[in-house]
């Protein structure tokens, strides 16, 4: 019973396979913003981001958020920075045209902006936000491609990459297909969000990827409910600290003489 819980599921979703009507993607994200609502990725965000943010004392900030649905979290996000007196510049990518348009349609009035791209190919320059987040978004990609796009976050990233998903666990599994699918009407919230449990992650899993993907001081954390939480910083590189060490070198070099 437990087998399918030991690695992840290659089955694709509707989401993914393209195989619904405008209604029932329009009913989807009508859902998955109640989903979000009662499960809260915003408040993985509180014990996560916000912190950082507070601890570090920050007044402005910028954050991409990639595969970013609706922009719900990115409205979250913008409703606790204005509340705290904090400015953020923030940005969501959806490569689905729809979403894209519901993200500048739904979040005009807090400056959000949005864009339509790839996440294996952003169009974005190395280090131009602060930080990159992603909200149950990488469960939809092999391994191979969820190391591509913690690489592209950590491009686009200055400060941090912040990754919530789904914890493959078959309490979780097991009382959506029961007790949960009562609440749920819509055929792609039915069907994908027990397939979506089965393609999420266990926590090392997670943090594999995340190194196999040359991040650094990585940790994942579990939240409820049935959340993983993977922060993580961009490997530095090597050319920078062999530059480093020759202007040290240098520097030495220059006391040395002047002594």
């Amino acid at each position: 019973m437990f087998n399918k819980f030991r690695r992840r599921s290659s089955k694709l979703e509707h989401l993914d396979l393209g195989d619904y009507t405008a209604e029932e993607y329009e009913g989807c994200i009508v859902e998955l913003q109640r989903v979000n609502r009662w499960l809260g990725d915003a408040r993985a965000l509180r014990t996560s981001l916000f912190t950082k943010l507070r601890r570090l004392r920050r007044t402005t900030f910028s954050i991409l958020d990639v595969g970013a649905g609706s922009g719900e979290l990115l409205r979250a996000i913008a409703e606790w920075s204005a509340g705290n007196g904090y400015d953020a510049r923030l940005t969501g990518v959806e490569l689905n045209a729809r979403s894209a348009c519901a993200i500048a349609e739904q979040s005009a009035k807090f400056g959000i902006d949005a864009v339509r791209a790839d996440a294996f190919s952003l169009p974005f320059a190395d280090d131009q936000f602060d930080y990159s987040i992603c909200s149950l978004f990488t469960h939809h990609f092999e391994n191979k491609d969820v190391i591509e796009v913690l690489r592209e976050l950590s491009r686009v990233a200055r400060e941090e990459v912040l990754v919530i998903d789904l914890h493959r666990h078959p309490i979780s599994y097991y009382f959506y297909t029961t007790i949960g699918r009562l609440f749920f009407r819509n055929r792609l919230i039915r069907e994908d969000g027990a397939l979506s449990i089965l393609r999420g992650f266990k926590p090392h899993e997670l943090e594999d990827l995340a190194k196999r993907a040359g991040l650094r001081q990585i940790k994942v954390q579990r939240r409820f409910p049935y959340r993983l939480v993977l922060t993580a910083r961009k490997e530095q590189p090597t050319t920078v600290a062999v530059n480093l060490t020759q202007q040290s070198e240098e520097r030495s070099v220059k006391v040395r003489l002047a002594s």
